[in-house]
């Protein structure tokens, strides 16, 4: 009995480890989205952070055009990021854990 709980205990160990890892990994993954007509486009870090913005002179002419534009493809940007993080961390999550019944449904 201890063995086993030891045994899960170091795996839980082990996987935190990874998902740690992985988080750092993320940093260093890079999405870009571009609006539509591609007049804007975002780069932003599987972690969500914002590393660069890029716009087309075209909309400096029409405030409300670019604020609309700029929410527009920062939302589909951090949508997409997150997708990419949350696949990733739980697929580390879902490899990692041990073999305990009811607890596989949590992770699909």
């Amino acid at each position: 009995m201890f063995g086993d709980m030891m045994g899960m205990m170091g795996k839980l160990k082990e996987t935190q480890k990874k998902v740690e890892e992985t988080k750092k990994r993320l940093d260093t993954v890079t999405l870009e989205e571009k609006s539509n007509d591609g007049t804007i486009s975002v780069t932003i870090t599987a972690n969500r952070e914002i590393k660069k913005i890029a716009i087309d002179d075209s909309l400096l002419q029409d405030k409300e055009q670019l604020e609309d534009y700029l929410i527009l493809t920062l939302n589909k940007a951090i949508k997409n990021a997150t997708n990419v993080n949350e696949t990733e961390l739980a697929a580390v999550a879902k490899d990692g854990m041990p073999n305990i019944p009811g607890m596989d449904s949590l992770f699909k």
